[in-house]
């Protein structure tokens, strides 16, 4: 298995963004998760969803909205597993 930290980033306090990251070989199997960097206990601070983009043949491009659920920005890290 593979890991690591695709990107860092911030969204503002009740805020959404969009991140992609292309390129992907279309034959691993990747998982993506959003973690916030900034401790904030009590609640959860980010919610995400996941698109799929079939951008060739043999490359994948992935989309990832990042939604901050809290009334302050939120510092997070876009991390993906590959499971092959």
């Amino acid at each position: 298995m593979r890991v690591g930290v695709q990107y860092r980033g911030q969204v503002n306090a009740s805020a959404s963004e969009r991140v992609f990251t292309y390129n992907w070989p279309a034959d691993w199997h990747v998982l993506w998760y959003v973690t916030p960097t900034n401790p904030r206990s009590g609640a959860p601070q980010i919610d995400f969803d996941t698109e799929v983009e079939r951008a060739t043949a043999d490359r994948i491009t992935y989309w990832i909205m990042v939604r901050n659920l809290t009334n302050q920005p939120v510092d997070y890290e876009l991390r993906y597993a590959v499971l092959n």
